[in-house]
């Protein structure tokens, strides 16, 4: 049985959720705990060893971990939780600096599916990373109210409680002080908060960020609200669930995380799970172990992927919008995600597979299937199946505010889905 719930996982993931406003700051926080761990980097453009241990990639915002055991071989299988580091939020523009009738303005470009009015009234922080002179890149995370996306006041839009129209290009332009815009304003201020010049700062990749906290809600603080539980609830999850794995030993597979970015936007980048960066990583490994195609074929046909992401738990509000006999709730522990044309990658086996592994946790688990007649999203489960020709299963935890600024879930939930990945990390 999975210990009983105290609070301390999900203590721990709102840590994570506040350190890593941005996907960047999500690997620099994963990879953080990894190498208390004992995993250690390695360098894409460095020749690789087989030998045992915990190791990582990171490339910008995605990171792939794993941790070959004393007794892999080179057609050793793998076992992968694959997840997402962004989120859909504002993104700043490559000329930032704008503004009119004295109020300067940072220019902002929507990223995924964005909840417009939850970034309304909201103070916001900026976060990323900035691209240096000579190499290398800094981050940089000004958590502290600097920007505001105001919304038109009731008296000047009457009709507003019948229906909020927004213009992504008009009405979403973030304001951070008085007077004239002056171009390169906003690289100097976000240079200085990261120590560097501003003559240095070549490049840049930054996004808006609420600057409130997470928090429990409730009487009995059995709930959990906090910015970018899609998708990093999930990362946060898969990573302790890789690190007990290997602090356990005694592996007959290879356990893997991969956290990639640009999920929200179609993943078609090099770090995105469309890219070749999983898939590299994991032929390579075979190579380090001095195996060559047909033990690489052998250790995938052999493979395994846990693709985790949120789902929709039942709204009290609209329960006419969900499938009227699959009504997964708060606090019942993971879903697995099904859809027959393939938004999700679970069919039967998939089923079987994580369902034994909560029973082996102690975990309850829900059923998921969208509404006939409200399309569902997707995931990165179909692409890694399709990409690597692993079998994969779709699985997350249940959540309200899918895509807002600020997003909600049952406290204990996160803690039970960590607790099913351990198990599908040591079947």
């Amino acid at each position: 049985m999975t210990a009983p719930f105290d609070h301390a996982h999900t203590d721990d993931l709102m840590g994570f959720l506040a350190a890593s406003p941005s996907p960047y700051h999500a690997v620099a926080s994963a990879v953080e705990r990894l190498e208390k761990s004992g995993f250690r980097r390695v360098e894409e453009t460095a020749a690789w060893d087989g030998a045992p241990g915990g190791r990582y990639v990171r490339r910008g915002g995605a990171l792939i971990a794993w941790f070959v055991p004393e007794s892999a071989a080179p057609a050793t299988g793998f076992r992968i939780i694959g997840a997402h580091t962004d989120s859909p939020n504002l993104r700043v523009k490559p000329v930032p600096d704008t503004g009119r009738a004295g109020w300067k303005q940072i220019a902002v470009e929507i990223y995924g599916g964005t909840l417009l009015n939850t970034w309304l009234d909201r103070d916001l922080g900026l976060s990323g990373r900035l691209t240096l002179r000579g190499g290398g890149s800094t981050l940089v995370n000004a958590d502290r109210p600097l920007l505001r996306v105001p919304q038109l006041a009731v008296h000047l839009d009457r009709g507003v409680n019948d229906g909020l129209k927004l213009d992504r290009q008009q009405h979403m332009t973030p304001l951070w002080g008085l007077g004239a815009p002056r171009e390169g304003e906003l690289i100097e201020f976000l240079a200085a908060e990261a120590g560097v010049a501003p003559g240095d700062v070549l490049g840049f990749d930054l996004m808006a960020h609420s600057v409130e906290p997470p928090a429990y809600l409730g009487r009995d603080r059995e709930l959990m609200a906090g910015p970018r539980l899609d998708n990093l609830l999930s990362v946060h999850a898969a990573t302790a669930a890789l690190i007990a794995a290997a602090a356990a030993g005694d592996l007959d597979h290879i356990p893997v995380l991969a956290a990639f970015d640009h999920e929200e936007n179609g993943s078609t980048s090099d770090t995105g799970a469309q890219g070749p960066l999983l898939g590299r990583v994991l032929k390579r490994s075979v190579a380090a172990r001095g195996g060559g195609y047909d033990d690489r074929a052998r250790a995938f046909a052999r493979s395994f992927c846990l693709s985790s992401d949120t789902g929709h738990a039942v709204h009290p509000n609209y329960p006419e919008r969900h499938d009227p006999t699959h009504h997964p709730r708060a606090g019942g522990g993971p879903i697995l995600k099904t859809n027959v044309n393939q938004r999700y990658a679970t069919d039967g086996e998939g089923r079987a597979e994580f369902v034994a592994a909560c029973e082996r946790a102690g975990v309850p688990w829900q059923p998921f299937v969208s509404n006939n007649s409200v399309p569902c999203g997707t995931t990165i489960g179909p692409l890694t199946a399709a990409r690597h020709g692993i079998a994969t299963v779709d699985v997350g935890v249940a959540i309200l505010s899918m895509h807002s600024a600020r997003e909600l879930c049952a406290a204990v939930d996160p803690f039970l889905l960590a607790n099913a990945m351990a198990a599908f990390l040591r079947p």
